[in-house]
Parts: structure tokens; C-alpha cells; sequence
């Protein structure tokens, strides 16, 4: 049993503990599912340069699905593998620890997960990734996100926050028909422009 398989376990053995976060005591309105990219977590966290802003953002976000979202994810535990490095099981401090410690509890929950199976292709890419000459050179240890939104059939909302290089791709995601969220678009914007007038001077 690898250790995201025993923090699903675990997980699932207290689901009918759940903490108070996650009671449900009124009705709340479900939002569209979508894929939640590592770094949307990880800036609700307060652990990046994206500023304080991009931070609530993405943690009122993430704290709306754990209150009525649903998430897709890949069966083979490559995402929530990305999760466990970078986030804690426990569900403390912040949103996006608390975003994890939901979604393990939630992971076999099909009405609040869905999981895809992506095919492992070649160079470390998946057989869903879509083919587009603009793609070269986008981050194979992002493809899992990519691949999981295109081969789900509603073709759900990918979240991004502060990942400058994404800016730049939007017109490949456009024509793929892949929707990226861009969380902090403002922010990332600059970021995107600085880093390309870097390279040009």
C-alpha cells in the first residue's frame, strides 16, 4: 500500500467523523467540478510571492468547494501524490491544507470526487494530453492537470494561480478546448510580461 493509498485508508475511517468544516447543515449551491492545480493550494497557504490578495482568492476558493465542490483527480494518485508533497494531511494550518485533508476524506465520495484514468505516454507526458505545436516546452510535471480535464467528458475547469508560464499557453488552451481558470490573472499577467522582457533584453 503506497502512503497516499493509507492517508485514503485513514481517511475514509473517520468519514462519519467529519470535521466541522465540512458539516452541511443548510443547503448549499454545487459548484461545476474542476481540477485544482497544486499551486492554487499552495498560495492559499500563504507559501509564495503571489501577495496577500492572490492568497485570499485562492483560499476562499478552495474553501467554497470543500463547502459545495467537486474535484476531479486521476485514479493513479499522481495528483494527490503532488498534494501530500506539499500540503498537510492534517487539515491545519490554512485553506489549502484544509482543501487536502477534505479531499482524502472525500476521495472514494463520488458525489464530491471524480476519478479519471490518464494513459502514461511517452517522455513523461499522458496519451490525453493534447497535441498542439504551442505546447512545446509546457511543464511535463503539469500534463497530469491538463490530461485529467481533457479526458473527463465535461471537460471541467482547470484552476490555476500563480504559475506565470500558463499566461502564455492560452491560446494552445483556447484552440484545445481546455478551460483554464485563471485564479490571480492580474497578478499573473505581470508576472508573465516581466519574465518575457526579461528574455528579450
Amino acid at each position: 500500500m503506497t502512503p497516499i493509498e493509507r492517508l485514503v485508508r485513514k481517511a475514509e475511517e473517520i468519514v462519519h467523523r467529519p470535521p466541522k468544516y465540512r458539516k452541511e447543515t443548510t443547503p448549499i449551491a454545487r459548484l461545476d467540478p474542476c481540477v485544482v492545480d497544486t499551486n492554487v493550494a499552495v498560495v492559499a497557504n500563504a507559501r509564495s510571492t503571489a501577495g496577500e490578495r492572490c492568497g485570499s482568492v485562492c483560499a476562499k476558493r478552495l474553501l467554497d468547494i470543500v463547502a459545495g465542490g467537486h474535484v476531479v483527480i486521476d485514479d493513479s494518485y499522481l495528483i494527490m501524490g503532488e498534494y501530500r508533497k506539499n500540503l498537510s494531511s492534517g487539515g491545519q494550518p490554512r485553506a489549502g491544507d484544509r482543501f487536502y485533508h477534505w479531499l482524502l476524506a472525500n476521495y472514494s465520495n463520488p458525489k464530491r470526487c471524480t476519478r479519471v484514468p490518464i494513459t502514461p505516454g511517452p517522455n513523461g507526458s499522458y496519451e490525453e494530453f493534447p497535441e498542439h505545436p504551442r505546447f512545446r516546452g509546457f511543464d511535463r510535471s503539469d500534463h497530469k492537470f491538463i490530461a485529467v480535464a481533457a479526458a473527463h467528458p465535461e471537460r471541467p475547469a482547470v484552476l490555476q494561480a500563480f504559475d506565470a508560464k500558463w499566461w502564455g499557453y492560452r491560446d494552445a488552451f483556447d484552440a484545445c478546448g481546455i478551460v483554464v481558470e485563471f485564479l490571480c490573472a492580474a497578478v499573473i499577467r505581470v508576472k508573465y510580461e516581466e519574465k518575457v522582457g526579461r528574455k528579450c533584453s
